[in-house]
């Protein structure tokens, strides 16, 4: 086995991170560290991240989990990256502090990953409410995505990402301090002529917050322009052209 990092940026994620963790260490695949990087919260996320690192501790449990904190509010970029340069494994794996893996995530992914030489992974995923209970939405994904392709479809969710930190450096990796960070970096990688491969299984569960669909649609519109226009600078008509795409396909992976 190679060792994975999973990268886990929290940010008074208290109600959901004990069972983010625990989704790690259910994993089938063994060879793995949990790098969770604090970034300034406020309520008892780092108490219950300490307790879970304690009693792993105690029971001897054989692999690593660390906690980090960046000192400051700094942003899902910044403290990912920090999680990034932190990372000792060959495969860097993102999971961010609401979500969870199905027990076979790892394992399944790998085994995809190595089995076509891929630099760059992700799978298919699941919709879960706030107390991640299945809401029966499975999203499904393309075999293989290429820029101009990404472009028009942000199917990729960061918590179902693995890079091979062996063939992309960890500045490659490192994701832009930008509004939808995640997504500028994929479009980062797959700029240089890179394909992201896809694993059409169900492996991740995403938990959506109610009470907060309408605003969190208009802040993804503002976002996805401000990349097409400010950071990979396309025209307006392309930027246009790519835009509805993107509505399409984000209508249909809600319906």
């Amino acid at each position: 086995m190679a060792k994975v990092s999973v990268i886990i940026p929290v940010h008074n994620a208290g109600r959901f991170i004990f069972d983010t963790m625990m989704s790690v260490a259910s994993q089938e695949y063994t060879d793995w560290e949990m790098i969770l990087i604090d970034d300034h919260s406020e309520d008892d996320s780092v108490k219950i991240i300490k307790d879970f690192i304690s009693i792993r501790e105690e029971k001897g449990a054989g692999q690593k989990v660390r906690l980090l904190s960046v000192g400051e509010l700094r942003g899902a970029a910044n403290t990912r990256n920090a999680g990034i340069d932190a990372a000792e494994g060959r495969y860097i794996a993102f999971l961010d502090a609401d979500d969870m893996w199905e027990p076979e995530k790892l394992k399944e992914q790998i085994d995809f990953q190595e089995k076509i030489g891929a630099e760059f992974t992700f799978t298919g995923y699941e919709f879960a409410d706030e107390s991640g209970v299945s809401v029966d939405k499975i999203v499904r994904v393309p075999f293989r995505m290429d820029y101009s392709a990404a472009l028009k479809n942000t199917t990729i969710f960061t918590s179902t990402v693995i890079f091979d930190a062996e063939k992309l450096s960890k500045e490659t990796m490192h994701m832009p301090d930008v509004p939808s960070e995640d997504t500028a970096c994929w479009w980062k990688v797959m700029k240089t002529g890179i394909p992201a491969w896809g694993l059409n299984r169900p492996l991740t569960i995403y938990r959506r917050s109610g009470g907060t669909l309408s605003s969190n649609k208009m802040t993804a519109i503002k976002r996805i322009w401000n990349l097409y226009r400010n950071v990979e600078h396309l025209s307006l008509l392309r930027s246009c052209w790519c835009f509805v795409f993107y509505a399409f396909h984000a209508v249909m992976r809600r319906i």
